[in-house]
């Protein structure tokens, strides 16, 4: 079982408020399991591998370290980047010339994938490495998983935004009456659904919610509308990015794709806003949160942030008693009271699949979920990150990437 040599750990994709507490959980376990080997960062995620942008993480100040249990953004920067079949030979002339043995590498769905082709390159190089996959998705699409790290911060962080703008909207007298929350989820939809967990009262915000897992229809969505305006005098909607039509097609896109060749999506918000003002002749706005939605660490998930600490430990518990080329999971454990554990998933079985939200927490009308959504979702948004504060403002800790710089010429 035992494989002597180094250990590289990396980011890939969109930072969660969260996801430096799994680089936390890595780099702290392998510092402190007593291995012989060095631990590696590659900066920038993969492609910073192939760049020979690469530092040890024992030149870090253990405190510094630690202090990304409390900051957002990706602590050891990422990247957006498909390895080719060129880039598997210097890759692996890399991993071998570090005498890298160990792979953590944290993010989502086309990480998982990057993960996975990196564990096949290195077995048809004959080069010996144990890969893991730390998960990470603020989208909570990841298969075989009860929950992602990274979707409890950004759920908490939401339904706190609409109690709070749906407070705004119901309290001042404008001519802006109605309120469209354009949220993150390409094609699942369980962000947007989490906003539902800030309503307490019938009349309470959101009043609609639509979601990529069913059709959007323009007329139903301009009948919604009406119908609660009529009946409050105000009406607040949530809406994904990603939501569709009865063929499948985004509603709203820029027509560009990204380095996976996702097509990006961009102005949902706007066009629901001025097809409401158009439409209806009612006055809206549109509140488009963007990257606060992954980065608002002030407003964390400690159930969250310890969660992802936990998938980063256990990622090189697993990779030291053996396992290789398979990702961490969270499971449920148990509702009342809430506990969760980890396990595992083979890689292959993760990358590029989405998991969606299930059709049968939509309710009938299509524009909101129901009960059982709430009582999956509530546990995974308890407690609050303790964060050192200096003048006012959060005091989050930055990595010194010119110490430990590695040569691999």
């Amino acid at each position: 079982m035992s494989l002597q040599g180094n250990a590289l750990v990396a980011q890939s994709g969109g930072p969660s408020a969260v996801i430096n507490n799994s680089i936390c959980g890595v780099i702290e376990t392998w510092l402190d399991s007593g291995r012989q080997g060095k631990i590696y960062a590659g900066i920038s995620g993969i492609k910073g591998v192939l760049n020979g942008d690469i530092v040890d993480l024992a030149a870090q100040r253990r405190e510094d370290v630690a202090g990304l249990r409390y900051t957002p953004g990706a602590g050891i920067f990422s990247c957006r980047y498909k390895v080719s079949a060129v880039d598997h030979e210097k890759l692996i002339s890399i991993l071998k010339k570090l005498n890298i043995r160990y792979f953590f590498y944290n993010g989502g769905n086309d990480s998982m994938d990057t993960a996975y082709k990196t564990w096949r390159a290195a077995a048809d190089a004959g080069w010996e490495m144990r890969v893991i996959g730390v998960p990470k998705t603020i989208d909570n699409d990841l298969p075989f998983c009860d929950h992602s790290p990274g979707f409890g911060s950004a759920a908490k962080y939401i339904a706190a935004t609409v109690r709070e703008t749906g407070i705004d909207l119901e309290s001042v007298s404008t001519k802006n009456k109605v309120t469209i929350l354009e949220a993150m989820g390409r094609d699942a939809g369980w962000l947007t659904a989490a906003s539902a967990l800030s309503r307490r009262f019938p009349d309470e915000a959101p009043h609609l919610i639509y979601l990529p897992e069913v059709p959007f229809y323009k007329e139903s969505f301009l009948s919604d509308v009406e119908r609660v305006y009529k009946q409050l005098g105000y009406c607040y909607v949530v809406v994904s990015e990603g939501i569709s039509d009865e063929n499948g097609e985004y509603c709203f896109t820029s027509g560009a794709v990204d380095a996976f060749g996702h097509v990006q999506l961009s102005g949902v918000g706007i066009a629901l806003k001025d097809m409401v003002e158009r439409e209806i002749g009612i006055r809206a706005r549109c509140n488009t949160l963007g990257t606060a939605q992954r980065a608002a660490m002030h407003f964390a998930s400690k159930t969250d942030a310890d969660e992802a600490y936990m998938a980063g430990k256990t990622a090189v518990e697993y990779a030291l008693a053996g396992k290789s080329g398979v990702m961490v999971t969270l499971q449920r454990a148990s509702d009342d009271p809430y506990r969760c554990v980890c396990s595992e998933v083979e890689l292959d079985k993760v990358a590029n699949i989405e998991q969606k939200l299930p059709v049968e927490w939509i309710n009938e009308q299509h524009n909101y979920v129901t009960d059982e959504f709430i009582r999956y979702a509530r546990p995974l948004i308890e407690g609050e990150v303790a964060i050192p504060m200096k003048h006012g403002l959060p005091n989050y800790v930055r990595l010194d990437f010119s110490k430990g710089r590695v040569s691999i010429d």
